[in-house]
This record gives structure tokens, sequence and C-alpha cells, in this order.
């Protein structure tokens, strides 16, 4: 079931969150979140009125995806970025697809022109996952970011939702 995610998931998404800070150069960040970080982060994208949503698997939050403003800028309110993140355990089921497809389904309704997604490189992985909604690879950024004592890529996949 994928449903939209509300301030009492926060901790199922803080604990699979921080895993991915703990063990992975997926995410940038480097200090683990408490459940009231998280609950803020979602009443924020709640706020803008983009999506955050989560999948269940046996009435438990097993990932999450969502949708930002691309920048605060006005000109850019018709585009965002976008996330999925699947807990350790149901990884490789196919619920990054799932995810994504229920997000992109509420990005088009809503009228979001551009969708942008950043994936630390490399990972195919993910790369495989946004390239299934039609996203190209736009953008190639070598060694911006500094975790676990090396230097990461990172490349920006787009795709135009509506005209």
């Amino acid at each position: 079931m994928i449903r939209r995610a509300t301030r009492a998931d926060a901790g199922a998404i803080t604990a699979i969150y921080n895993y991915y800070i703990q063990h992975t150069v997926i995410t940038f960040e480097e200090s683990l979140l408490c459940d009231a970080d998280m609950a803020l982060r979602i009443d924020k994208v709640g706020g803008s009125g983009l999506p955050w949503l989560v999948a269940e698997e046996s009435g438990d939050v097993a990932g999450y995806a969502y949708a930002t403003p691309w920048n605060e800028r006005s000109a850019y309110r018709h585009t965002v970025e976008i996330s999925a993140y699947v807990a350790k355990s149901f990884l490789s089921q196919g619920l990054g697809t799932r995810l994504y497809g229920a997000l992109f389904e509420e990005l088009r309704k809503s009228g979001i022109h551009v969708v942008i997604g950043g994936i630390a490189l490399p990972n195919a992985a993910s790369a495989a996952l946004h390239e299934k909604f039609g996203m190209k690879k736009t953008a190639h950024f070598p060694e911006v970011g500094f975790k676990f004592g090396e230097w990461v890529d990172v490349g920006y996949w787009q795709v135009r939702l509506n005209d």
C-alpha cells in the first residue's frame, strides 16, 4: 500500500534514512537525524503542496519517496527534485519502482513540468530506476561530495512531465 506520509511515520522514515547516512554515500548527510527533524521535513514538503509518500508492507513503512522544490526562486516553481529510500530488507523487490510510479502520477496531476533526480555515482541501480521513468542523464559533477574519506561524483537525471 502506498499512501501520503504523516508525522506519525517520522520514526520509521528516520530509521530507513539513518541507515543510508551511516553506511552509504547515497546521501551526503553525515549526521544522524532524530524523529523530530524528520517530522519537520515531512511538514515542510506537505506545506509546499508536494507529495511525500510511504510504502507499507504488512503494516510497516518499508520505503518512501518525496518531491521538493528544485530551487526557492519563483521561476523554478514548476520544477521539483525527487528522492526515494527503501529499507534495506526490502531492496530489489520493486518497491522503489512502485513508489516512483505513484509519485510521478501525483506530480503529473499537480502540473509539475520538470522532475530532477540527483544520484551519487556510481549507482547503477538508482540510474536504472530513474531511467525506467523516462529520465535522462543531463549533468555529471565530478568529486563534489566528500564522505567516508572519498570523493563522490553526482549525476543529475531529468524528465519533462507536462507541457
